[in-house]
């Protein structure tokens, strides 16, 4: 019986925010791709909170945006408010939170998808992986069509043999009731792919004509907007906001959970997948934190043109009536009417152990994965590594040189070494304290970090590359300015000084000395300083940040080059360690299975020692000693 069967550079199946950045990035690049998803109707779905952002996955939505990824424009589109966080802490963890309308935010990625040149969208189930000799060939659908392809990326997210589950009751679908994937399993199964099985929640979403707001604590979003994205214009997404709401839980609604455990399947063993440490159910808070007496819940709206409100902060799967229960406790909910229930679900994902710093799987050249398929939790890490998927499938078909990001230069670079260098027997989350070199991977300077390297790999514009090399110069030459204008103690700077509260001056001082001064600023200056260039307020954050903090960020600099050093020290892939003398038996087991690229990475595998890697250091040096003399004889 024939069937239908098509050539296409890159397939990508699934379509949420990993699928939708491979696709992108693959199809602007040049390929011709192809992207499968179980309903075009849910294209870049927000299934549980509908927002953008927050501590640290702000910070890789902003690299994502600097390399040439289009979440960051998709939520300027389309969000109700924004919020800069953690702004009374320093630069380094200050982190971009919007709240998006989830419908509008799907719609716009849906309309970016449908009019990117060679991008064609199929709604099918993909049932099988097409392999030969080690090496991907293409894909096959449930309904027995053959897509043949130089490079597949996987991002399947909480959709692979997915089931919803709340109390007694346990459904086999995707989100919000959709469709699961049942068949893809199998297949990477039998291509020898080492399958986990993970847990994620929602809360459930109410009516608003329910909800008494009176009873709790509005919260409001910025007054000056900050765009996700460096190509957004600051002045276009200065607009009217919509209110979040904030309550509590309390001893009532505590009680009331800790009498129904015996019902809660998260206790009962019906739930088998391991769920997120960082984001845990109400049900868990409660049992992890028995001397707390409340837990912030927020009520934010799902969008402009429906009365649904996600009650964030109390996830569960908890029965029906306990849910209603429950929620019916805290104040401003006492009538509550809930639209949809919270419910857990559980997914297939892959130990993500198995895959090169690429992103490519180690044993099927051509494979990619990314997303929550990879064991992370979280729209921000999905689709930064659907971006480093795609660009990887990309840079595999034109046969150029594969695209990796360390710890030293971005949050991605992070998230996705952690991925494959530790064990991850729980969905990944990324958080600033995660990374080293925080005070470097600030996201206000994303754009000045990554916008080259987007450049150079064909995903950002020359006028957008233009845009900050200008603003690098600008900033240069206005920090030479200030380091080298010196000022009087004249009358005018005292009283400048005494009117912010600083010491006077008793000799004169550069402006830069100024700006060093923690109760003042570069933005003060201004007051007393009429050369002072106009400049846009991101380039003048910049050179606020780089002053003030110089010691600090000259400090993690020479971090930076030490790590390097390890990191610039390759390892053969296909290297035996058993054969290295004085190795300890897990480090050796543990290099064969991780199969380290560099020092570096090997030092970040979990059961590798740091005297583990000083006797891989001699013995390379040994190695390298031998070599130099068997030529030179």
């Amino acid at each position: 019986m024939p069937y239908l069967e098509e050539h296409y550079d890159v397939v990508i199946v699934g379509a949420g925010h990993a699928g939708c950045e491979a696709a992108l990035a693959c199809a602007r690049l040049g390929l011709e791709t192809i992207l499968f998803t179980i309903s075009i109707d849910s294209i870049a779905l927000m299934p549980c909170n509908p927002n953008i952002g927050g501590s640290s996955k702000g910070h890789l939505v902003r690299e994502l945006d600097a390399l040439g990824g289009e979440m960051g424009k998709n939520i300027d589109k389309t969000f109700i408010q924004s919020k800069m966080l953690n702004e009374s802490k320093g630069p380094a963890v200050h982190s971009l939170r919007a709240q998006a309308d989830k419908q509008d935010y799907s719609r716009q990625m849906r309309r970016t998808l449908e009019n990117t040149d060679k991008l064609t969208l199929r709604q099918a189930e993909v049932s099988d992986i097409l392999v030969e000799d080690g090496k991907i060939r293409g894909v096959k659908t449930f309904s027995g069509a053959v897509y043949r392809s130089r490079a597949v990326v996987l991002a399947t997210g909480t959709y692979l043999n997915a089931r919803c589950i709340y109390g007694d009751v346990s459904n086999p679908t995707g989100p919000n009731g959709l469709q699961a994937a049942t068949h893809l399993t199998n297949s990477l199964k039998e291509h020898g792919i080492e399958m986990f099985r993970f847990k994620t929640g929602t809360p459930a979403r109410v009516d608003k004509r329910s909800i008494d707001f009176t009873k709790m604590e509005e919260q409001f979003g910025d007054k000056k907007i900050v765009p996700f994205s460096f190509s957004t214009d600051p002045e276009s997404v200065q607009k009217e906001q919509v209110s979040c709401w904030l309550t509590y839980t309390n001893e009532k609604t505590h009680e009331i959970i800790r009498n129904n455990l015996d019902r809660s399947p998260l206790f009962s063993g019906t739930i088998e997948g391991t769920g997120p440490r960082y984001c845990p159910s109400i049900e868990d808070k409660v049992v992890k934190f028995p001397d707390k007496e409340r837990h912030q819940v927020f009520i934010e709206p799902e969008g402009l043109y429906t009365n649904e409100m996600y009650l964030g902060g109390m996830s569960s799967s908890l029965p029906e009536d306990v849910q209603h229960a429950m929620y019916k406790t805290v104040p401003g909910l006492e009538h509550v009417k809930i639209v949809r229930n919270a419910y857990a679900i559980e997914y297939d994902c892959i130990n993500s152990r198995q895959l090169n710093a690429t992103l490519e799987f180690k044993n099927i050249e051509g494979l990619f994965s990314g997303g929550q398929f990879n064991g992370s939790s979280g729209y921000e890490e999905a689709a930064a590594q659907g971006f480093m998927a795609g660009v990887n499938a990309a840079m595999k078909v034109l046969e150029r040189e594969p695209f990796i990001l360390d710890r030293s230069q971005a949050y991605i670079g992070v998230l996705i070494d952690d991925l494959v260098t530790k064990e991850n027997h729980e969905p990944y989350r990324m958080m600033t304290s995660r990374a080293e070199y925080r005070l470097l991977l600030r996201q206000d300077n994303a754009d000045l970090r990554l916008r080259a390297i987007g450049h150079q790999i064909g995903l950002v514009s020359d006028e957008e590359y233009e845009k900050v090399l200008k603003k690098e110069k600008n900033i240069e030459s206005e920090i030479v300015r200030l380091e080298n204008t010196n000022i009087g103690a004249n009358a005018l700077i005292q009283k400048f000084l005494e009117s912010h509260g600083s010491t006077p001056l008793k000799t004169g001082a550069t402006l830069a000395e100024l700006v060093r001064r923690p109760e003042l600023d570069y933005f003060m200056l201004a007051e007393i300083d009429p050369k002072m260039p106009k400049l846009s307020i991101d380039t003048k954050e910049q050179i606020n940040i780089n002053i003030k903090y110089e010691g600090y960020i000259r400090r993690q600099k020479q971090q930076v080059a030490q790590f390097k050093k390890l990191e610039n020290k390759k390892l053969n892939v296909e290297f035996d360690y058993s054969v290295v003398n004085s190795l300890r038996k897990e480090a050796v087991q543990k290099l064969n299975l991780y199969k380290p690229m560099s020092i570096g990475q090997a030092s970040r595998i979990s059961g590798v020692s740091p005297a583990d890697i000083s006797v891989l250091l001699v013995y390379l040096e040994q190695q390298r000693y031998m070599k130099e003399r068997e030529s030179s004889i």
